[in-house]
């Protein structure tokens, strides 16, 4: 199987969430068959779903990888696990949060997995971060981000200081000749 670029969303709003998102960086680099290209700065947002909950601390990491993208899934779901996630509450606080955004080109609706992610269109928290890595990517679709950070204003979205996140593989752009961007 030819490489991907995959980006995958990173959030957590318990246990230190900063550390959980420099840990989860770091198990990201680890993956089978997998590359680590470029880690976003971090972003502080409210929460999403159920109220009362502390904010979140989000990023985005761009990956290129082999791994098929049901296989990359279940490697995300494993670190989750590792970390204290436990699947109770739908949107519910949790330590780590993983989602595939983006694969390559592909389009997927299956049971298990939707790509690009159902609720990426929508969530700043997500494509503020996107654009750090990536601001000329195009969804397979053919929408730009700029289209969609247009409709999707930065509403209580706050970048954290950079020192607070210390990824070994933190770069500056994603080469151009990989990934669903132009």
């Amino acid at each position: 199987m030819q490489a991907v670029t995959a980006y995958i969303g990173i959030g957590s709003n318990l246990a230190d969430p900063v550390a959980q998102v420099r840990q989860a960086a770091l198990a990201l680099e680890a993956l089978p068959q997998t590359r680590a290209i470029a880690c976003s700065p971090l972003y502080r947002s409210k929460p999403w779903g159920l109220p009362g909950q502390p904010d979140y601390i989000n990023a985005v990491a761009a990956l290129e990888t082999t791994l098929p993208a049901l296989e990359l899934l279940t490697q995300l779901q494993e670190i989750e696990t590792a970390r204290g996630r436990v699947r109770t509450v739908r949107w519910g606080p949790r330590p780590l949060d993983l989602d595939i955004l983006l694969y390559g080109g592909l389009q997927l609706g299956g049971p298990r997995l939707t790509i690009p992610h159902p609720r990426l269109r929508e969530r700043a928290f997500v494509l503020y971060p996107l654009r750090d890595l990536a601001p000329d990517l195009r969804l397979p679709d053919g929408t730009t981000l700029a289209e969609l950070l247009e409709q999707c204003p930065p509403w209580e979205l706050e970048r954290v200081e950079e020192s607070e996140l210390k990824v070994s593989w933190q770069v500056q752009e994603i080469p151009h000749n990989i990934g669903v961007s132009t």
